[in-house]
């Protein structure tokens, strides 16, 4: 029998049981709006935001290796790859192209083609240093920390800002060393 090889986005995103998308949009923009009411500043939002997508993403870690059969990337710049084309395809139904690497392959931009979380949005001017979408950037973070990667994610353009794309920008601060809980000596 032949080995498994990794999957595509299209092809485990076709295989995926999914929610309807407007009733994900709708519930995630309560959410945000309900944040909004209970802590009242919007760079409170902003945190709240990105670290409920860091406890999603150590979590969604596991989902996307169990079913995507992605061995282990070489470098950083074959895993934003795999984000990009595999993992947005397998969560959210868009793909993502890598773009503006730095010299040193630590530091990348990944634009959205599309973004489903933004559907029926428009930000109040109240709004304006919301970056709606942070919980995007919480769990890439909390994702690569799993495997190991400790990184910053950032927007730098978001549409709803008045931007022509959705950018978020992934930079490798370290490759943290594997631990493991025994010793293979004993």
């Amino acid at each position: 029998m032949a080995p498994v090889g990794p999957r595509s986005g299209d092809a485990i995103f076709a295989n995926m049981e999914r929610v309807n998308a407007e009733l994900f949009t709708l519930t995630y923009g309560a959410t945000v709006r309900q944040l909004l009411t209970d802590l009242e500043e919007v760079d409170e939002v902003n945190k709240q935001l990105d670290q409920m997508g860091y406890n999603i993403g150590i979590r969604l870690v596991d989902e996307f290796l169990a079913k995507s059969n992605v061995s282990r990337c070489i470098d950083f710049k074959e895993t934003a790859e795999v984000i990009a084309k595999v993992g947005f395809k397998m969560f959210l139904g868009v793909t993502a192209s890598v773009t503006n690497w730095d010299a040193d392959g630590t530091c990348c931009s990944i634009v959205l083609e599309d973004n489903p979380l933004v559907d029926f949005v428009e930000l109040p001017d109240t709004c304006q240093g919301l970056y709606y979408c942070n919980i995007l950037s919480g769990v890439i973070r909390g994702a690569l920390e799993m495997v190991s990667l400790k990184t910053e994610v950032t927007w730098i353009r978001d549409v709803l800002r008045g931007d022509d794309a959705y950018e978020l920008q992934v930079k490798l601060v370290k490759q943290v060393p594997e631990e493991y809980p025994y010793k293979d000596d004993e």
